[in-house]
């Protein structure tokens, strides 16, 4: 079977589902942000689309659930939909297994969480203690002290650490699942002078290479991370001699289209990117390649919502339209896409000529057929 990316409307709100050529599926968060009561609210129902697909596999697990980090809109509802085996308030019929749970390292350490962050937390330290079900990232000596102090023993627990550098284990474009992830971030667990954990620069980010037909198609899938994290991540591949893993024909935004994933000031029009960010975006763009904004739809000009501080900005949208544009892709926008009859999630197929979209109507789904790594 091929390859399979979807994108859920959720506001400002991350949910990415990837069905592998194997018939493995990787959730990349969880954030069930949907007001039911609202008739008007164009978020999607994650749980109802997530449970949709899962019962059309005859299946009731993700291989793989990765909460790239803590934050409200990473995580939200994950207590009521996962079961979780650390307490049994969270196990019944009705509840979607979780086979491995993958997350930074600061949602090992960081002490006093409230709601689905604690809980998240409180799963992923469980499945540490009993030593499988769980990937933690980060360099595995930040972690030495973390584990001591939660009485987990290091040494016997190494092998469920991955540094960033190298890539998740299990997963190899050459086997079954014609998919590997390479882990950009985080470096390690990083706290300021007031040990206050800055969840966003230590979340995990990723490119995944499809292997399809001889062929390799790239995504980035960027968190929440900003343009000083980003040019890290770029130094250092770059240093290394892998410039290849940052190479990318599909890209999730970092934080909901945000001009601080690209530079320091807003600007009047664009946002200009720094050095870094620059040659990420410009460079490392493959023909065709696509750039998707999980966010609210792009402010227009003047708009109360132009003025806002929140994500997305109009300035940083115009550098993806411009930058998809001279390679001949697409800028899409989560919340642009959804109807009021079914905001529903959309996607990508990975053929072996590049990216094809999925384009579903009722009871039927077509694929537009793609000759090179481009949508539509």
């Amino acid at each position: 079977m091929l390859a399979k990316v979807h994108f859920f409307p959720l506001g400002n709100a991350d949910t990415l589902r990837l069905d592998l050529a194997d018939g493995r599926k990787v959730l990349v968060d969880y954030a069930n942000m949907r007001c039911a009561d609202d008739v008007d609210d164009l978020r999607c129902d994650l749980p109802e689309e997530l449970r949709r697909d899962l019962a059309k596999a005859r299946r009731n697990h993700f291989d793989a659930v990765c909460i790239t980090h803590l934050d409200d809109d990473h995580c939200c509802g994950f207590a009521e939909f996962f079961w979780l085996e650390h307490a049994k308030v969270y196990q019944d019929d009705d509840r979607v297994r979780i086979t491995e749970l993958w997350v930074p390292a600061a949602a090992i350490c960081e002490e006093g969480l409230d709601g689905d962050a604690r809980l998240v937390r409180a799963e992923a330290i469980h499945r540490l203690k009993q030593g499988k079900g769980v990937l933690v990232f980060s360099r595995p000596e930040r972690l030495k002290e973390c584990f001591e102090k939660l009485g987990i023993d290091f040494e016997s627990r190494k092998h469920l650490i991955v540094n960033a550098g190298k890539l998740v284990p299990s997963y190899t474009k050459e086997g079954p699942a014609q998919a590997e992830f390479f882990v950009h971030s985080p470096f390690g667990w990083r706290q300021d002078e007031q040990t206050v954990i800055d969840r966003n620069q230590d979340s995990i980010v990723m490119q995944v290479t499809f292997r399809e037909g001889g062929n390799d198609t790239y995504a980035i899938l960027g968190s929440d991370v900003d343009y000083g994290s980003i040019s890290t991540i770029v130094q250092v591949t770059r240093g290394k001699g892998n410039d290849d893993r940052l190479l990318w024909d599909l890209m999730k935004l970092p934080h909901h289209c945000s001009y601080l994933s690209l530079g320091p000031g807003r600007g009047p029009d664009e946002t200009k990117a720094v050095p870094e960010v620059k040659w990420l975006f410009e460079t490392q763009g493959r023909s065709g390649g696509i750039i998707v904004s999980p966010s609210w739809p792009i402010p227009a000009t003047g708009s109360k919502e132009d003025d806002d501080v929140q994500p997305p900005h109009r300035q940083a949208a115009n550098h993806h339209r411009r930058v998809t544009s001279n390679i001949g892709g697409q800028f899409t926008v989560t919340m642009e896409y959804p109807s009021k009859a079914r905001p529903a999630p959309f996607g990508y197929e990975i053929t072996a000529f590049g990216i094809a979209m999925i384009i579903a109507a009722p009871m039927v789904s077509t694929y537009a057929a793609a000759s090179t790594p481009r949508a539509g």
